[in-house]
């Protein structure tokens, strides 16, 4: 089962980029068979000239004819010139052809790129498969997944089942409710795995009425997709803490604390006589958005405009808090 839904989930996220590029492969490929078609029939009008002149050359009476005839004859003069049209009709298909072999070439790197492309979306689609969740049930009333080691649980209540739907799997089965909990100890937990709790809830509670959002069965693999998302990027942003926490020291870092859904960083340096405290504001859209920071100097000659300009030049992406705390480590802090 968790199987089936993984893959619907992928389907559903990558559907469009697939089928817009298989249709450009295919339209690459129809052109190039357009090209191949006409070339051969611009080499059969090629081959047919040859052999009409090499015909007319080889024949005796054609000299014979042309003796009689004399340099003035009239129908010499006509044939002279119909071999002359021959002549320049075969040098016009000898440059179709020519710029039909370079059409093809030209047709052939691009089916080359496009299929580089999709090998690119194919190894992108692969490595987008997160799947967060676990079955913890799955009965003829109620589904549940769990999310985070068991602390975040959906609850999932279905509706009665649809005639002739023996195994209750049926995709046009309809959904009565969704319901989230947490399970997490907040007391005995650490910090960081407190504040990744709060983003997903943050997350559950920003997307409004869920039943809504997932009315039928069809619709649970985009739901279990989108959560999972989000909890994998939560995850990765508590091991960042959990890093910190332990080797923060290296990058000048004196002290971090967790304060609901803020991070608070203190960095501290006796070669730069520098100690200035940072506060990254987080949301459930972390790391995909910019984080909006407040700086506060304590001690020092670094300037709160040249820290937030630093802090600033940090693109959101894949393990921004650290590289965050990297930079202004390397462009503020460092020995010379």
């Amino acid at each position: 089962m968790k199987s089936c839904f993984a893959k619907e989930s992928k389907i559903l996220a990558h559907n469009e980029k697939a089928t817009l590029y298989g249709r450009l492969l295919r339209s690459a490929q129809e052109q190039r068979a357009s090209l191949q078609t006409r070339m051969e029939q611009v080499e059969e009008l090629f081959k047919e000239a040859e052999s009409c002149i090499a015909a007319l050359e080889a024949d005796p009476a054609w000299e014979e004819w042309k003796g009689a005839c004399g340099d003035g004859g009239e129908r010499g003069k006509t044939l002279e010139e119909e071999l002359e049209i021959l002549k320049a009709h075969e040098e016009k298909l000898q440059r179709e052809l020519s710029e039909l072999e370079v059409g093809n070439e030209q047709m052939l790197a691009q089916m080359e790129q496009l299929k580089e492309r999709e090998k690119g979306y194919r190894e992108l689609l692969e490595s987008c498969d997160v799947t967060e969740w676990e079955i913890a049930e799955w009965s003829e009333q109620q589904a549940v997944f769990t999310f985070l080691y068991e602390s975040v649980e959906l609850t999932v209540a279905f509706g009665p089942p649809v005639d002739g739907d023996e195994f209750g799997g049926d995709p046009a089965r309809k959904i009565l409710g969704l319901t989230f909990e947490s399970f997490l100890d907040e007391e005995k937990a650490p910090p960081s795995s407190c504040l990744v709790q709060r983003l997903i809830f943050q997350f559950v509670e920003s997307q409004g009425c869920w039943q809504e959002k997932c009315p039928t069965l069809h619709h649970l693999p985009q739901v279990l997709g989108d959560v999972s998302l989000v909890v994998s990027r939560c995850k990765t942003l508590g091991e960042e803490i959990e890093f910190l926490e332990r080797w923060g020291g290296k990058f000048n870092l004196l002290g971090l604390a967790v304060s609901d859904t803020q991070v608070k960083l203190l960095f501290s340096s006796s070669t730069a006589f520098a100690k200035f405290e940072l506060t990254l504001s987080l949301s459930a859209d972390y790391p995909a958005a910019s984080l909006p920071f407040t700086v506060r100097k304590q001690i020092g000659s670094i300037g709160e405009e040249e820290i937030a300009a630093v802090v600033s030049g940090v693109p959101a992406g894949h393990h921004y808090l650290r590289r965050t705390v990297s930079a202004v480590h390397h462009s503020l802090l460092r020995d010379p």
